[in-house]
């Protein structure tokens, strides 16, 4: 690697120096400047962001005039020792990273090399001589999340709270209400928690106390990340602390209890749901985290593929009827609901939810909230909201015959009627209906169409690889999907790295499975004819299974046959059909 040179005290000028070598023009510089007064974004982003220049083609541009090595950050194996000896506040604020140390110098990643003053201020942090290299800023942000992790500062707060409890023996609930409750540990503790869990992307976190240690696990792309500390006693601490922050009775510790509140966090808005419960060890609390600054996703950006969209939205625009979307918990149900009233909710329409909980709040929707305590159930509440002239209801779920007649007869009777359904597959919902209790002939009568979905992890896009199927795939494969003709090549998956917390895996994407109740199922419905009606939609023309459709992704690179099989071991073996379009697609 070349060395860069001796800084100099005058700053280099990156629009005079891109200008000069004709990257762009003296307009540009000129549009690109008057654009950085109003947003106070980097030049180098504003030249991007305009379109003047592209990102590649800057960072090559900077190597080589600077002649500074360029470093790919996807690809570089970091040690997160050295990274954090320069402190995050620093990193963020100079856009800066420690990256090696040799030869009696640091190497630090910076995205603007230019910046002269900010390599004075990292030297001066460091105490040692830095050498540059340069990085892509995109690259660096999405680095920093992954490397300053608040586990070690969780850690260190827990250690102290248990010092702290250990040496004045105080009451734990007199610590949470405590007069100087900003600064106590406890709450030092919560806040660094929903940071690290804000910034890691978690659904949910786990605090579960232990015969001897206290884990707090996080629920991160589907799967539980776990941290384990030694400080068991300060659990009772965090869940009082906890309690008071969602209403609950922190006095009342031998039954379950539910509550909810709202914390900014990171500049987002996070609606928190807690319930607790008593276990042999203590209070086990789990916490649910919603974005509520991020909005309710629309129907074209949950991962539908377009023909099955088309056919979706048509079946939610329909006047009257019902549309079910079945999965098991944590699939995605209630996203898919939402971005569909997203779509509907119009001045027009009169639009009423009955939900437990109500997750998101929605404009002009009246949404009610069950509560079992005082009998107003999903049935009382149905039959109450039909006398307010709705024009669209969403049932949280049909969860008892009662409800499922009263909103099969609702969406007869002119009324489009969105729920869900706790089912593997689409074609085993309707058969589920009937099996509650449901005549046969409302079933057939009302029900439009259901959705079954799944959510699959994503491929970490920065440390993907090419992956043959390894024997027990194969076997699955072969067992499952016999005249599946596999493609040669298109399968990956994740060797692991930073950004995906060596997991493989960075997200995830929606898997869909849409069957229409055409006239030929809905007379094997009015007959009650199960069996009929299981053969008929498995041999639709055009019918895909969850897990063909898993495999398409597969195939495409974007999730990993480790998922196809996950998600193929929750079907009937039957259910599966020929495939022989996904080597053609991918």
């Amino acid at each position: 690697m070349n060395e860069a040179p001796a800084p100099g005290r005058k700053r280099i000028r990156l629009g005079d120096l891109l200008v000069d070598n004709r990257m762009i023009s003296q307009q540009q510089l000129e549009a690109a400047l008057a654009e950085q007064q109003k947003t106070g974004v980097r030049l180098g982003r504003t030249l991007v962001d305009l379109g003047y220049i592209d990102d590649q083609a800057l960072l090559d541009f900077l190597s080589r005039q600077l002649r500074l090595p360029y470093v790919d950050l996807r690809q570089y194996q970091f040690r997160p020792e050295l990274v954090r000896r320069l402190p995050e506040t620093a990193s963020r604020r100079f856009r800066a990273i420690l990256l090696d140390d040799k030869a009696g110098a640091f190497l630090v990643g910076m995205a603007d090399p230019t910046d002269i003053f900010a390599q004075d201020e990292i030297a001066r942090v460091l105490q040692r001589e830095i050498r540059v290299a340069v990085v892509r800023e995109a690259d660096l942000l999405a680095t920093f999340d992954s490397v300053f992790r608040r586990t070690d500062e969780i850690s260190s707060i827990a250690e102290e709270l248990g010092e702290e409890l250990a040496d004045t023996d105080i009451d734990l609930a007199r610590l949470a209400l405590g007069a100087n409750v900003a600064d106590a540990p406890v709450v030092r503790l919560l806040q660094t928690l929903f940071e690290d869990a804000v910034q890691v992307g978690a659904s949910d976190i786990h605090i579960e106390p232990d015969e001897s240690v206290l884990r707090i696990r996080q629920r991160i792309d589907g799967v539980l990340q776990e941290q384990v500390m030694k400080e068991r006693r300060i659990a009772a601490a965090l869940v009082s602390r906890l309690k008071l922050m969602g209403g609950l009775n922190i006095s009342e510790k031998r039954l379950p209890q539910d509550g909810r509140f709202n914390i900014r966090v990171r500049e987002r808005s996070i609606d928190v749901r807690l319930s607790t419960m008593p276990t042999i060890h203590g209070e086990s609390v789990v916490m649910r985290l919603l974005d509520q600054s991020q909005g309710i996703l629309g129907l074209d950006r949950i991962g539908m593929p377009a023909e099955m969209l088309r056919r979706f939205r048509r079946a939610t625009r329909k006047p009257h009827g019902m549309v079910l979307v079945t999965g098991p918990t944590g699939s995605g149900k209630t996203s898919t609901l939402y971005a569909a009233l997203s779509e509907l909710n119009e001045a027009g329409k009169k639009i009423i939810t009955i939900e437990d909980p109500v997750e998101y709040r929605l404009p002009r929707i009246n949404q009610v909230q069950v509560n079992f305590k005082i009998n107003l159930d999903f049935a009382g509440v149905l039959r109450t909201a039909l006398r307010q002239d709705p024009d669209i209801i969403l049932v949280g779920e049909m969860r008892d015959r009662e409800t499922a007649e009263i909103g099969l007869r609702a969406a007869m009777t002119g009324h489009l009627v969105l729920s869900t359904l706790h089912t593997n597959d689409a074609v085993s919902t309707a058969n589920r209906l009937i099996d509650m209790g449901a005549p046969g002939y409302l079933v057939a009568t009302s029900l439009e169409a259901v959705l079954a979905q799944r959510l699959v992890r994503r491929v970490c896009p920065n440390c993907a690889e090419a992956h043959r199927p390894d024997a027990h795939e194969l076997a699955w494969l072969r067992s499952t999907m016999p005249a599946l003709d596999l493609p040669d090549g298109g399968f990956r998956r994740g060797a692991g790295c930073m950004q995906c917390n060596n997991t493989g895996y960075k997200g995830r994407m929606g898997v869909f499975e849409l069957l229409e109740i055409d006239e030929p199922l809905a007379d094997a419905l009015r007959r009650s004819d199960t069996g009929a009606f299981h053969r008929l939609a498995l041999g639709r023309p055009g019918y895909r299974t969850l897990a063909h459709n898993a495999l398409e992704l597969a195939a495409r690179g974007l999730t990993t046959l480790e998922e196809v099989v996950r998600i193929g071991g929750e079907l009937d073996p039957g259910d599966y059909v020929p495939l022989d379009i996904v080597a053609a697609e991918a």
